[in-house]
Formats: structure tokens, C-alpha cells, sequence
């Protein structure tokens, strides 16, 4: 026995095994078939980028860059120092803008992602230091008929999982002016109470004072007891702004709360913003949200273009699947097993495992020489749901023994016949 110690994956993260990933799969096809159906394409991003991209997208001020990103220096001379992705919106604007997605005037692109981000924060469950999620983003379109449009297509997904108790709760922060009025007027309302605040939002209140009405520190709720409504803040632009959104997603059937204590966490955000909560999470029900960044995109040197997107962590939602007691449509597996009596069998059955591989037809065989008896056992271990016998006897007829493992019946086919039957 090994006298070594064992090595761990790293705090923070978990490995999804064969069993588990299964649903991961199910989760990510049913994610990209509904994307499809929105007409929005696939972009794949790095998972580190220079780090400057998220200290000018998401924020100086924001926990996320503050605290929670991981970032290192790479090998060059001289070093640069790069950041493993805490959140995939800033990627996909910095990667229109390279590409030319948005170089034309009046250029619109709407593309999805499904893939793993990394913050450090303290692990609780569906809330991990590597977290996956599925996001769309959707440039060169101001109207708030494209801000419904992403919610519906979140909104979509979910269904088609099978989630339930939803609830949309959505706000308005305005465009840039009504966001300037509005954290003036927290700011006013919170100054006088700062030393009742936690630690985190007396810092917040000169960073970001919007995050302060996010908080979960009973101190914090307390003190943002009667704090002035986003709403008040907002432009007529922006009022109508939000009215159209509230109208479109009514003549969606799609119920939703209005909730003006609604932030995110990011700098990035004006107009619309929106979170998604689900049933079978406890207090931490949050399995996704999103909002318009309508700056961003001229902010990180593109030219002037609206955007709108959402973010869904995938780890909450398989959590609210299972506390849902939802079970997701997994494929049925078919198994076919290649069991052998003798050398000369498993000769046969090495060109016939071939033949039904490349037919398309999932199968297996053991390649250790083992017993008949033991080969039938790791077929059922396997969950097989036919096997293939060769003995003697089949290989001087031109035939195989196949055998159903649900029925326990067995029938002899022509060897020349068995692949086709399977297919």
C-alpha cells in the first residue's frame, strides 16, 4: 500500500462523476437547444483574461474584484498579470469588440455561453469557488423588447428543465444619470447611519452604495428600512423604459414582482435588471439573474452599443431540480455487452465490438481474460441492458447468443444480422 498522502481537489470545488454527469449533460443540451430557439449562437471565451478587463468592466469598487478574484502573474518578461474569469459577461464584450461584432453601425449579435467561472469566496452549497453557468448576451438593441426577449429565453430554459416555483422579481436602475441620482440619494439616506452599517457596507458606502441593499447583515436591512426607490430616481426615458418591460412581460404571461431593493453586484449595470429564485434552496434561492449594461461596451473601448444579458448558475440549478424532487429527462441507456467462452471468442468479439461501435451502438466488453461468470457479473455492474455470447458453439454456427437483461430471454441471431438488430 502507498505511503503517499493523498492530494484533494482544492477547497471550493467538486468533481461531477460519470452518474452526475449525466444531468450536467441534459442541463447543457437543453440550455443550448433553447438558446437555438432564440436565434442566439455559441461564443466560447478564455478562462483568464488580462486583468484590467474586469477592474474597467465589473468594477473596482465591486466584491468580486476587490475580494474575490483569482489573480496571478503569467511567465512573460515583463509579467502581466491575468484573472481567471469571475463572471462571463466581460469576456464576451471584450471578444465582440475584438473580433469586429459590433464594428458596423447598427451591428446586433446575440450569442450564449455555458462554462466555469472562479471566485473566491467562503463554499456553501451551490456556491462554489469554481461555479459553472449558462448566459446569453445581446448587443446593438436599446429597446426594452430585447431585455424581455433575454428574460424570456431564461425564463424558457427553466421550463424546460422542469423547475418549479419560480418567481421574477425585476427593477429599474436607469440609464447613467438616473443611476448617479439614485446612489446620491442612498448615499444622503445611509450617511447618517453608517455606524450602524456592517463593516462591508461602510466601506460600500463611498464604492458602491448600491450593493448595500443586497446585503444579508441584519444590520444592513435594518438601516435600508424606508431608503428611497430606485424609481424615484429614474428618467422619463427610463420610466418608459421599464413600463414597456412590464408590459411586454405581462402580454408574455410571464408573472413577475416588481422588487426596488433589487441590485447586482456589478458596476456594469443601468436600466433593467432582473433575478431568478426558485423553490427547494432554502434562503439562498437565487439561480440566476441578468440586466442591461447599455456603457459597457464603449466603456472597455468598443463603440458606443446598447447590451443586454443574464447569468444561471448551473450547480443551482440541479440543487433546486433535486430539493424540487424533479427528475431530469436522461436519455435511456442501452448497454450491449460482449461476453466471452475462450481465447478464440474473445478474438471474435474484439472485431465485433468494432463493427457495433462504429454502427453507432454502445458497447463493451471485459478486457482482462476473466471468467464467464465474472464477465456476466461486471455486465450486470455495468447495468447492461443486452449481452452478446460467444461460445464455441456460435463461432462453428455464424451465430451469437443474444440476451435481453431486462426479460431474461435469449435468442440465437446471425452474426451477420446481430449489428443491424441492434442499431
Amino acid at each position: 500500500m502507498s505511503t503517499a498522502a493523498k492530494i484533494t481537489a482544492p477547497k471550493g470545488t467538486v468533481d461531477i462523476l460519470p452518474a452526475e454527469a449525466a444531468k450536467w449533460q441534459t442541463v447543457e443540451r437543453i440550455a443550448r437547444e433553447t438558446a437555438a430557439v432564440f436565434n442566439f449562437g455559441e461564443i466560447r471565451t478564455p478562462i483568464f483574461e488580462h486583468t484590467e478587463l474586469f477592474h474597467r468592466g465589473v468594477g473596482e469598487g465591486s466584491d468580486v474584484v476587490s475580494k474575490e478574484t483569482y489573480t496571478f502573474n503569467d511567465r512573460g518578461v515583463p509579467p502581466t498579470s491575468v484573472t481567471l474569469r469571475p463572471e462571463g459577461t466581460a469576456g464576451v464584450v471584450r471578444a465582440a469588440i475584438e473580433n469586429g461584432l459590433l464594428n458596423d453601425q447598427g451591428a446586433r449579435s446575440k450569442v450564449y455561453y455555458i462554462g466555469p467561472n472562479f471566485r473566491y469566496e467562503r463554499p456553501q452549497k451551490g456556491r462554489l469557488r469554481q461555479h459553472h453557468q449558462f448566459g446569453a448576451e445581446a448587443f446593438g438593441v436599446a429597446e426594452p423588447d430585447q431585455d424581455v426577449e433575454c428574460i424570456l429565453l431564461q425564463m424558457e430554459f427553466y421550463r424546460r428543465c422542469g423547475v418549479r416555483d419560480l418567481e421574477l422579481q425585476v427593477n429599474s436602475l436607469g440609464d447613467r444619470e438616473s443611476k448617479a441620482r439614485y446612489r446620491d440619494a442612498l448615499v444622503a439616506y445611509l450617511s447618517p447611519k453608517k455606524d450602524a452599517l456592517s463593516e462591508d457596507s461602510q466601506r460600500r458606502l463611498e464604492a458602491n452604495p448600491l450593493r448595500i441593499l443586497d446585503s444579508k447583515d441584519p444590520r444592513d436591512q435594518e438601516a435600508c428600512k424606508g431608503a428611497p426607490p430606485a424609481a424615484e430616481s429614474l428618467s422619463d426615458k427610463s420610466r418608459a423604459h421599464f413600463d414597456r418591460v412590464q408590459k411586454l412581460l405581462t402580454a408574455s404571461a410571464v408573472p413577475f414582482r416588481v422588487n426596488p431593493n433589487l441590485v447586482r453586484g456589478f458596476d456594469y449595470y443601468t436600466e433593467t435588471l432582473w433575478e431568478v429564485t426558485a423553490g427547494g434552496l432554502g434562503a439562498q434561492n437565487a439561480i440566476g439573474g441578468g440586466g442591461r449594461y447599455d456603457n459597457l461596451v464603449e466603456q472597455l473601448g468598443g463603440r458606443p452599443t446598447p447590451g443586454v444579458g443574464f447569468g444561471s448558475g448551473l450547480e443551482r440549478l440541479l440543487l433546486a431540480l433535486e430539493g424540487q424532487g424533479v427528475t431530469l429527462p436522461l436519455p435511456p441507456k442501452k448497454l450491449v455487452w460482449l461476453i466471452a467462452h475462450g481465447d478464440a471468442a474473445r478474438d471474435h468479439n474484439w472485431k465485433l465490438l468494432g463493427d457495433l461501435r462504429q454502427a453507432g451502438v454502445v458497447a463493451d466488453m471485459d478486457a482482462s481474460g476473466r471468467s464467464v461468470k465474472a464477465q456476466f457479473k461486471q455486465a450486470d455492474r455495468e447495468q447492461a441492458t443486452h449481452c452478446i455470447v460467444v461460445g464455441e458453439d456460435e463461432l462453428a454456427s455464424g451465430t451469437v447468443k443474444l440476451k435481453d437483461s431486462a426479460t431474461r430471454t435469449e435468442v440465437s441471431v446471425p452474426r451477420a444480422d446481430v449489428v443491424q438488430k441492434l442499431s
